[in-house]
């Protein structure tokens, strides 16, 4: 009886520390965050590098196939000379390309995308300027302003089927961590009234909420992670990809998701294996009164 009572308030403090770890991860705008300030540093001495008289260069895209001059391969062991040409050429253009878009540094939540405090100056400045606002509310709800514009067709297509695709992965995300947090709370008011009135039966059904709970954060979490990888890997690359230099991770809030899912499913095994510990109540039978005795 003992080990019982001592397995179901273990299971309840799992669950409600769990309960306190998903809502400050709920809250919280953490779940992921990224770090510009290497890539546009870069970018700056790329553009000072441009404005300087002694750099010349001269983008690739619109020029015509040409031969290459022969001063090119008197210079060079002939083709290596020419790899490193096009090496240039290319590095340099997909540098001008990476740093015609303005990355910022920032973090994202189940609710919101703000702007990292003290990481991007300029971006300060625009802020306390009142220019642009420091956080964004996330977009649960499909709006065609958001598509770009004087795009070809079929790359307009692709980009409505993504973020409708997105939009159901944000959906499910936000919905199934709501879900977990309702099943785990109920599960825990089961629990601490079948404790209080020591019955096996409602602490039983608690560890079953508690895993069912459990379960629907997995989900959420799994979607949360597969539409942060659907996001970097949108067509076209140049719009939704983000450069090599860029860091880009998951934040304290999303571990905290984790660790109140592995508490809820410690929760719920405690929960339920403590029933079974009871010891059954012993019935004393009557003797059996046989017929003509007093």
């Amino acid at each position: 009886m003992a080990a019982m009572k001592i397995l179901t308030s273990t299971g309840l403090f799992l669950a409600f520390c769990a309960l306190g770890l998903l809502a400050m991860a709920i809250c919280t705008d953490y779940w992921y965050e990224t770090d510009a300030r290497r890539h546009r540093e870069r970018c700056k001495n790329y553009a000072n590098k441009r404005n300087d008289p002694g750099y010349i260069y001269i983008s690739n895209h619109n020029l015509p196939l040409q031969m290459p001059p022969k001063s090119v391969e008197r210079k060079g062991n002939g083709p290596d000379a020419l790899i490193r040409e096009k090496r240039h050429f290319v590095a340099a253009a997909s540098m001008e390309s990476h740093c015609s878009r303005q990355f910022n540094s920032t973090i994202s939540g189940l609710w919101r995308k703000c702007h990292r405090e003290g990481f991007d100056l300029e971006t300060e400045d625009l802020i306390y300027k009142g220019i642009i606002q420091r956080c964004t509310p996330v977009k649960y709800h499909y709006s065609s302003s958001i598509l770009p514009r004087n795009l070809p067709i079929n790359i307009t297509k692709t980009i409505r089927q993504d973020e409708w695709h997105a939009l159901h992965l944000r959906r499910m995300t936000a919905g199934f961590v709501g879900m977990a947090v309702s099943i785990i709370l109920f599960g825990w008011i089961i629990g601490v009234l079948g404790c209080c009135q020591q019955h096996d039966l409602m602490q039983y059904v608690a560890g079953l909420l508690f895993l069912m709970g459990g379960t629907c954060c997995i989900i959420s979490l799994c979607t949360c992670v597969a539409g942060i990888n659907f996001e970097l890997s949108r067509y076209p690359r140049y719009m939704y990809g983000l450069p090599e230099d860029i860091s880009h991770g998951y934040g304290w809030s999303m571990f905290c998701a984790w660790g109140g899912l592995g508490l809820t499913l410690l929760a719920g095994f405690l929960c339920t294996l403590a029933p079974s510990l009871s010891t059954p109540a012993r019935t004393t039978h009557k003797p059996r009164q046989e017929n003509g005795t007093v």
